[in-house]
């Protein structure tokens, strides 16, 4: 604990804004060493990077020789050669060291730092550069994926990855509307739009005629972002579509995406491609954008009392048409129970925490809902890694936050006196009033890593103090440079508004109640940080009208080799990784044994628990864990969840001392019933949200492994959904016997053979039919006497298996399943090619993937005969012998060079696994999230990804990919 400490920094951060004042910012040393540039301090080496389809094996990226710091996972080394290196590849402008990448974007904030006046001397200005290098290099922070692209090339020099557009109810307006969103989406951005504007099909137009309505217009958007996508870009189009509870279109709207649900499954059960990705899903409308309504106090309020709400013409806002508010309600849950859109804003808590109401309300978000200002605006996001401040006594780095804190608000600060921008409008907005977008990552790291629940009342209280010091010392530090540069534009008009919104943040920051001695020490420092900045605010006003959001950081978060991204937990406790050189591994995260440590386990414990984590994929039943210390260990997913109201209350916790709101998913079960959406819904406005999302397992078609109908008709009939029209029931049905397998019996003659074996000196006989096309479809097991126990259960096994076969269960799955199932008899066996068998189980399965399954089908399962292990033997033998040859050759080429030897022999050490809990990962698994698949037996509707084809994992309210970075949303 920095108890002393946190009060120097205080001082100083006192004597900084009294420096600020006097003209340009004094910069003191945080990170760096003295005579020392950050580069010299790590060991760096040499990587090939290629990047392949995991369904295909083809090869879509390769860089050869690329340059990183050792500690950097391979995830992280290839997606930033991948996505951020610039020039082309094999060509000498071509990137090829994070050094360069680092200097081009560092050296630009500089250099416009100094040319604006924010430094008061090259000194400080060289010092910053440090610093904001080290804190880079050691992955304590990112900028967006913006930065990363633009920053330093001859590129526009965008660096903002979150947009709000406008639109009003004219022609002229919509096709601005279609263009400028054309052209953010080029860029590889996101945009929302509230079309509340426009007015309703219930509307006559001037020339008499009725007016179409906000929702067909959604249809020319969505093409127009659908060929975008299509068109070749690395991530699908990320947009998000709003329209206010009041609008008189809200129920077609509400209702929108779930009618193209029900038509997406109709065109699947006639047999069309309708897999998100799939040839046959772009007929499908609305299916580019995430749908918002915009609900007010008004409308809850109704919802409450059960009460009408009016429904308001847009040409003169009278109540053209009432709806029932708790059906209106109702709907919505229903609509996002089957296709998890649409999702709520809450307006009047968004506007009433709006720093500049006198120029405009807030009406729209970006598309994954954690930016929200202006119309026609931006922001510029970076995000920190708490991990980085989390020390090994399990304090808390409270002064060093503080301090890289104001490194970061300064550089994005700095940022935008040489941004570009898509459009004038957007450029003119966002330089007026400097939106702004610090959060972090690594929260669910975090509070697992220090023994805290991630659904507990330390947990929470945690995540807030750290939320509210962060955001308190941007604005502090905003304060600042408003001393320097003056303040935004806009603040005079909205100098009393955003005082208020000051206050308001400070007092909650007093509200908060510390359940852990880390939140107590934050606590204190984000309260003296609010009334710092009170302070110095009142007299310099502030350089940004907002200060912080919480995004996804789905690239970001695997460039800085994060375990859990923006506000999520832990995904799961174990995890997929990449090793140097190729291949893979399964590892239990490494934030688990550090709790098992926290919570004071002896490390004999730690070791068999992150044993039993690894072969079972959770901690139930794991030797000598308490039961009261299940629920640090509860993710996402796997087999101890999260509930869904634990993660509303999380959010609701740090919504305070965040300027934007925050971008996330409430995951729900597949069996979770419309009711249960709608109180999730309620809870959201109740707890202070401004903006919540929920996702119910398997709702949507359009995605690929999702479970299969009859799984599907199971959930629909479990839920106590309001009761559907007697045909929508008997379409339910007809799908579930549509999807029922079919027996396939073997003819009456049919090719067989039979093995005997032993196995530890226990014999039997194995026969196996096949149908005459080929294909194992039934098994006898002969073992022990006829009328035994052991002969009885093993004709019953094998009639069990043969029906499966015939069923269509694939071998494949029979033998990962049995393979290695340990019991006696066990041991030596008379087959050349099984020459040591777990049980009889193992030895049988083994000869049946042996004789029936294909050689790259056996590989993958890590099955071969005896021929084709000792092939095996030879060439490994050979290639190894080629290994050394080359490291050799390699170091006595390179020895003239600066590059530390150290990093060649770093290099060629990197394939061997750390000491960490391993085995080898599945080989039907890509990704973590496949990787989760198979140790839980359950099946995750995420996308495939469109670059690499790996399956992708949540960020937010967003998707990415951990085999190359791309996301399905925000960067």
């Amino acid at each position: 604990m920095a108890g002393d400490g946190i009060t120097a920094g205080r001082q100083r951060s006192r004597a900084n804004g009294a420096s600020a004042a006097g003209g340009g910012l004094r910069v003191e040393r945080v990170w760096t060493t003295e005579g020392v540039h950050p580069y010299d301090e790590v060991e760096w080496e040499r990587r090939d990077v290629v990047m392949t389809n995991w369904r295909d094996g083809s090869i879509n990226f390769e860089q050869k020789g690329v340059e990183f710091p050792t500690a950097w996972s391979v995830n992280a080394a290839n997606i930033v050669t991948t996505k951020y290196f610039r020039g082309a590849v094999g060509t000498p402008d071509r990137e090829w060291s994070l050094k360069q990448l680092i200097d081009r974007v560092v050296s630009t904030y500089r250099k416009a730092g100094e040319k604006n006046g924010y430094f008061a001397s090259k000194a400080d200005a060289e010092l910053f550069d440090h610093e904001l290098t080290w804190m880079l290099l050691h992955q304590v922070f990112s900028f967006n994926s913006p930065v990363w692209f633009n920053v330093g090339t001859k590129s526009p020099q965008q660096v903002s990855a979150c947009f709000i557009l406008s639109v009003d109810d004219s022609m002229d307006s919509i096709l601005d509307w279609y263009k400028e969103e054309g052209l953010i989406f080029k860029g590889g951005s996101g945009s929302g739009v509230n079309l509340s504007r426009i007015r309703s099909s219930k509307e006559l137009l001037s020339s008499g005629g009725t007016a179409s309505g906000p929702v067909s217009f959604m249809r020319g958007a969505d093409a127009s972002a659908g060929t975008i996508k299509s068109g070749g870009a690395t991530r699908r189009a990320a947009k998000m579509v709003i329209l206010d509870v009041d609008h008189p279109d809200i129920e077609e709207f509400v209702r929108t995406k779930a009618r193209e649900e029900d038509k997406i499954r109709a065109l699947r059960d006639a047999g069309f491609d309708m897999d998100l990705g799939g040839d046959d899903i772009v007929s499908v409308q609305y299916q580019n954008a995430n749908n918002s309504v915009r609900v007010s106090d008004e409308f809850m309020r109704a919802y409450e009392e059960g009460t009408e709400f009016g429904l308001r013409g847009r040409l003169d806002g009278e109540v053209i048409e009432k709806v029932d508010a708790k059906k209106l309600f109702r709907d919505i849950a229903q609509a996002a129970w089957e296709c998890a859109d649409p999702g709520l804003q809450y307006d009047d808590t968004i506007n009433d925490w709006h720093t500049n109401p006198e120029t405009g309300r807030i009406t729209a978000s970006n598309p994954c809902s954690e930016y929200m200002s202006l119309d026609d605006s931006s922001c510029n996001l970076a995000s920190l890694n708490l991990m980085k401040f989390l020390k090994a006594d399990g304090g808390f780095e409270t002064e060093k936050f503080v301090k890289s804190v104001e490194f970061i608000i300064t550089a994005m600060e700095i940022s935008i006196s040489f941004a570009d921008f898509p459009t004038e409008k957007i450029g003119i907005t966002t330089r007026a009033y400097r939106q702004l977008g610090i959060g972090y990552a690594n929260i669910g790291a975090l509070l697992m890593a220090s023994g805290l629940p991630y659904d507990s009342e330390a947990g929470r209280s945690v995540a807030a103090a750290i939320t509210s010091v962060m955001t308190g010392t941007a604005y502090r530090r905003s304060a600042e440079l408003a001393g320097v540069v003056g303040p935004y534009e806009g603040y005079a008009r909205n100098a009393d508004a955003h005082k208020r919104v000051m206050r308001k943040h400070a007092s909650a920051s007093d509200d908060i109640r510390p359940a852990h001695p880390i939140a107590a020490e934050l606590a204190r420092e984000a309260s003296q940080q609010w009334q710092d900045g009170l302070r110095i605010g009142e007299k310099n006003g502030w350089r940004n009208a907002q200060a912080s959001v919480l995004a996804p950081t789905g690239t970001i978060g695997l460039m800085m080799d994060c375990d859990t991204t923006g506000i999520e937990p832990d995904l799961a406790l174990v995890k997929f990784k990449k090793l140097v050189g190729g291949g893979s591994m399964q590892i239990v995260n490494q934030t688990v044994p550090r709790a098992l440590r926290s919570l004071g386990y002896p490390e004999e414990q730690v070791e068999a628990i992150v044993e039993h984590i690894s072969d079972n994929g959770n901690v139930v039943d794991a030797p000598g864990l308490k039961p009261e210390h299940y629920p640090v260990f509860d993710c996402a997913m796997g087999e101890r969840v999260i509930s869904p109201l634990g993660h509303v209350r999380m959010m609701a916790a740090v919504q305070p001392f965040i300027s934007g709101a925050i971008s996330k998913t409430v995951n729900m079960p597949e069996t979770a019933t419309v009711e249960e959406i709608e109180e999730i819904h309620y809870q959201g406005w109740k707890l202070g949200l401004k903006a919540l999302a929920i996702y119910r397992d398997n709702c949507k078609v359009g995605q690929p492994l999702s479970a299969a109908g009859k799984k599907a008709g199971t959930a629909t009939a479990t839920t106590t959904a309001p009761a559907a029209p007697a045909a929508e029931v008997e379409k339910v049905v007809e799908k579930v016997i549509e999807y029922r397998p079919v027996r396939k019996r073997l003819p009456k003659k049919r090719p067989s053979e039979t093995v005997s074996f032993s196995v530890g000196g226990a014999e039997g006989y194995l026969t196996a039919s096949s149908y005459p096309d080929d294909g194992l479809g039934e098994v006898f097991l002969k073992m022990s006497k006829q009328g035994s126990t052991l002969a009885g259960v093993m004709d019953a096994f094998s009639v069990a298996i043969s029906i499966g076969l015939q069923y269509g269960v694939p071998l494949e799955t029979y033998v990962s399943k049995f393979t290695n199932m340990r019991f006696e008899p066990a041991g030596m066996t008379d087959d050349p090619d099984v020459r040591m068998a777990a049980s009889v189980m193992d030895y049988i399965f083994r000869r049946l993937a042996l004789d029936f399954l294909p050689y790259d089908t056996r590989a993958d399962l890590g099955i071969f005969t005896a021929k084709e292990r000792a092939a095996q033997v030879q060439a490994e033998a050979a290639a190894e012998a080629a290994a050394v040859d080359q490291v050799v050759t390699t170091l006595a080429a390179s020895a003239p060079v600066s590059a530390p030897v150290g990093g060649a022999t770093a290099a060629a050490d990197a394939t061997i696994p750390a000491a960490e809990p391993e085995r080898p990962a599945p080989v039907t698994a890509g990704s973590s999230t496949e990787l989760l698949e198979v140790v839980t037996g359950h099946s995750a509707d995420a996308p495939l990804c469109f670059t690499c084809g790996t399956k992708m994992r949540r960020a937010g309210s967003c998707y990415v990919c951990e085999g190359c970075g791309s996301t399905s949303g925000c960067s």
